[in-house]
């Protein structure tokens, strides 16, 4: 267990009358599942206290129960506390009026890139936000009703790969037992996970046809700004959505997918046995060890993050 304090955060929250929680733009489902799961669990107990969840679309993850952000004003930052989730650096926050708050907590699991929020809990030795949310929960002695856990539950399942990554442990699954017993169907988590419209199939499948290899076994796919809007998907559907087109390749340990996009190169960068995260960095990006992203500004950056990647096979 990292260095923070948990009856400190707790001792911070029960002060404020408004609560605003914020999570990572373009969210994935550790984000809107921990964001969600966060708000349910702070109205069960805390019914008096006005709490709002903030942010841009949920995408794919609106299948999520009440994931239905909350349109508020400036002045609902006055006098508020400010919880950030699952994100290591502030320009990935979505919605920046959390600055207006009069305090902020950040909840975090992603490498240290930065400290910007008054109070920072962040322990990288959790699968998942939505996992260290319950395991707060826990410690904080709160009850947690079964939507709360549903979304947590959610999160804990995307973010860990249906735990097979190997930040899952022990730890993981006793949350997760956890917040089954708390009473929730898990089905249509499922479905809606792995259930896919068969357009979506064949998108796919077009992805898995453009997949290229370095000399040193890299595998990556670039798709271009003309293909990419040609498509009629969003950004997130093509680049964090298709990145694990490449994940089942025997011999293939690294692998990247680059996606043009009005603001530059998007590029998600995931390996089975290295910490790309330094890649990432290097690139103004950031996330986890084996799991980061950037965004660079052309495609000749992109060129020389797969060719720093490919360097670091050699001797592998």
């Amino acid at each position: 267990m990292q260095n923070y304090d948990i009856k400190k955060s707790l001792e911070l929250i029960k002060l404020f009358d408004t609560i605003i929680i914020h999570r990572h733009s373009s969210p994935d489902g550790d984000a809107i599942g921990s964001q969600i799961g966060m708000r349910k669990l702070l109205q069960a107990n805390f019914p008096e206290k006005r709490i709002y969840a903030v942010g841009d679309h949920p995408g794919r993850y609106a299948f999520v129960d009440d994931a239905i952000m909350d349109d508020i004003g400036d002045e609902t930052y006055q006098g508020a506390l400010c919880i950030l989730l699952d994100m290591g650096a502030a320009h990935l926050v979505s919605d920046d009026r959390y600055r207006l708050a009069q305090k902020t907590i950040r909840i975090d699991h992603h490498q240290h890139v930065e400290n910007f929020a008054d109070f920072e809990l962040v322990d990288t030795s959790f699968e998942s936000c939505a996992g260290l949310v319950a395991y707060l929960a826990q410690e904080w002695g709160l009850i947690v009703p079964s939507d709360a856990a549903k979304a947590l539950f959610t999160g804990m399942v995307t973010d860990s790969g249906r735990f097979r990554y190997d930040s899952t442990n022990a730890r993981t699954f006793r949350v997760a037992s956890f917040l089954f017993e708390q009473g929730f169907d898990a089905s249509d988590i499922y479905q809606n996970l792995y259930g896919d419209d068969l357009d979506m199939i064949q998108l796919r499948a077009s992805f898995v046809l453009r997949i290229q290899l370095t000399e040193h076994g890299v595998a990556y796919i670039y798709t271009d700004k003309q293909l990419a809007e040609s498509l009629g998907v969003s950004t997130f559907t093509i680049s964090r959505g298709m990145v694990n087109t490449m994940a089942e390749i025997k011999g293939v340990n690294t692998w990247v997918n680059f996606t043009e996009t009005d603001e530059g190169v998007l590029c998600e960068l995931r390996s089975k046995n290295q910490n790309i995260n330094q890649i990432a960095v290097k690139y103004g990006g950031g996330g986890h060890i084996k799991a980061s992203g950037a965004m660079v500004k052309d495609r000749a950056e992109a060129m020389a993050m797969l060719s720093d990647l490919d360097q670091m096979q050699i001797g592998e």
